[in-house]
């Protein structure tokens, strides 16, 4: 129970951020909670232990399994940020994924998955739940409302989004896409890493959120995390319950050094996206580059979409560059660079970049954009260093005979 009370939520993310989650600013003590670490979790009698084990899934503290001091205040920031009601962290953000899917999802069941989906997504789709017996679809991710609809069968029970797509960035109309799925009671799961707090989900019809924290909340490239909010405690109780059956837990350190992370989240978050933009503006103005996919950009595939329902945007974006530049050409530029760590990580303090092509599955479309891509993400170096480092890797790549 916290002693003051809960900063209000019209207080800017800046202010949320440094409150939420502590004990109180009158309180005496650490500015920050401790890290509680523990298995094994005594009671001064049977009849204790009987009791608890008989309360609710948030009161029952009967294992370590159950949370600890450390877990609770992160999952309190967590849902604070993206404005639901309760937050589940697990290990990883593939298992932020994973749970939810499980929870609402058995033998014979049916999920729309969007085409553009996370690699793993996909393979956890492609085996997993296909050896379960649960099939999927994968529809185009610009998909309308009423070609959605089209696509709902009566065993469907989960329309998965993920706005926008991996690796290419396609915008989604979330909204309109959870009405149609919810006017045939279905279960709306998005993965919102991406918008973070800058896309509201439960303001635009989504069910369950997604996050994975190892990319912006915790922003320093060494811990692996996950975040599940709800919209609802129904839903938070089956996605924990789902939770604790799979064994979910997170290391107290981990989740220590997220909650020292979002610290300074919104810090981060501004700077990068200032800067991940400079650059991306730059790509813009390049005649080696055909398109540059950063949906807040103007003129960008589905800006509108970002614009109407987005307050800003982090700092990973799509490159896809002209078609005479080979594969490999592009690859030598990314191994010229000096300040871009090669690398499938995003969301840190340290500036990477990532050839695409040919490591994108698409099943309901042609996979042809046009060109080589290589995907970029912003961290905090100054963004006219990180530029004078692309014109070197852009004269590798013109200069390239491969």
């Amino acid at each position: 129970m916290r002693d003051d009370p809960a900063p209000p939520r019209n207080h800017s993310l800046f202010t949320r951020l440094s409150h939420a989650g502590r004990a109180g600013t009158h309180v005496h003590g650490f500015v920050n909670p401790g890290v509680s670490r523990g298995s094994t979790v005594l009671h001064p009698d049977v009849a204790h232990r009987s009791a608890t084990r008989h309360k609710t899934l948030e009161q029952a503290l009967v294992y370590g399994l159950d949370g600890t001091p450390t877990h609770w205040p992160l999952e309190d920031v967590v849902a604070e940020i993206e404005g639901g009601t309760r937050c589940q962290i697990v290990s990883t953000g593939l298992a932020a994924i994973t749970t939810p899917l499980l929870a609402y999802l058995g033998a014979g069941e049916h999920v729309l998955m969007p085409d553009s989906v996370y690699g793993p997504t996909r393979q956890f789709c492609d085996h997993m739940l296909a050896r379960m017996g649960v099939a999927t679809t994968y529809y185009p991710p610009e998909i309308d409302a009423a070609g959605l609809s089209a696509l709902i069968r009566p065993e469907t029970r989960v329309l998965f989004l993920e706005s926008p797509g991996s690796h290419t960035f396609e915008m989604q109309d979330v909204p309109a896409l959870a009405a149609a799925a919810h006017a045939r009671r279905v279960t709306v799961l998005l993965d919102n890493t991406w918008g973070i707090h800058f896309f509201q989900p439960f303001r635009h019809g989504v069910d369950v959120s997604i996050q994975a924290l190892t990319k912006y909340v915790v922003g320093h490239s060494d811990v692996l995390l996950g975040g599940i909010v709800t919209a609802s405690d129904s839903a938070w109780e089956r996605v924990r319950r789902t939770a604790l059956q799979l064994g979910q837990y997170a290391s107290p350190d981990d989740c220590w050094l997220a909650l020292r992370g979002v610290r300074t989240m919104a810090v981060r978050l501004e700077r990068q996206m200032a800067s991940g933009l400079e650059v991306a503006r730059w790509f813009a103005g390049r005649a080696e580059v055909l398109a540059v996919l950063h949906p807040a950009l103007p003129g960008a595939p589905g800006h509108d979409l970002w614009k109407r329902d987005f307050t800003g945007a982090p700092s990973l974006f799509g490159v896809v560059f002209r078609p005479e530049f080979s594969v490999a050409a592009t690859h030598a530029m990314v191994e010229a660079l000096e300040l871009f760590g090669i690398g499938a990580y995003w969301g840190g303090y340290e500036s990477l970049a990532l050839p695409t092509t040919g490591f994108i599955s698409r099943s309901a479309g042609t996979g042809d954009f046009g060109g080589p891509m290589v995907r970029f993400h912003v961290g905090l170096e100054d963004p006219a260093d990180l530029i004078d480092d692309l014109e070197r890797g852009f004269a590798v790549m013109r200069g390239f005979a491969g």
